[in-house]
Parts: structure tokens; C-alpha cells; sequence
């Protein structure tokens, strides 16, 4: 059971890993509610985005994501497509 779990885990940490993804651990309201703070647990460590604050999300984010894609994981792309 022990080994499953830690199978599950490590595999877990690849692809986060790989992907870029993190995932959301905690978030709160900075700047007098006009930004939002956002802590997300990547397979490199934490990382934090900043947003601008808006409760109807027109101008601004009205909640973290629960995902987040880093720009500087192994498999992400980099760099821009260019289509001629």
C-alpha cells in the first residue's frame, strides 16, 4: 500500500514535471481588494501569480485557477508560432 502511494505520487510530480502545471494552494486579496495573490504548488517548488481583482471577472480574474501552466517547464514550448 505504502509503495502504491508513493508510485502514485512520483508519477504525479512527472507530470507536473513535464507539463508545467501547479496547482492551486492558496490565494488572498492584496492592494485593497484590487489584486489577487495566488499560490501555486509546482514539481520545482512554490510559485506565486498576481492578478488584477475584479468580482464580476470582466476586467480582472475573480478567483485563482485551480491550475496554472508555467512558462518555464522542459515541454513548454517557448518561443512563438509564426504562420506565413
Amino acid at each position: 500500500m505504502l509503495i502504491r502511494s508513493l508510485l502514485i505520487l512520483a508519477l504525479l510530480w512527472l507530470i507536473m514535471l513535464f507539463s508545467g502545471y501547479g496547482v492551486l494552494t492558496g490565494s488572498h486579496k492584496i492592494a485593497f481588494g484590487l489584486g489577487l495573490s495566488c499560490q501555486y504548488l509546482t514539481a520545482k517548488g512554490m510559485t506565486v501569480s498576481r492578478y488584477l481583482h475584479s468580482e464580476g471577472g470582466f476586467t480582472g480574474k475573480a478567483e485563482c485557477p485551480l491550475f496554472r501552466k508555467n512558462e518555464d517547464a522542459p515541454l513548454s514550448g517557448g518561443g512563438s508560432l509564426n504562420i506565413n
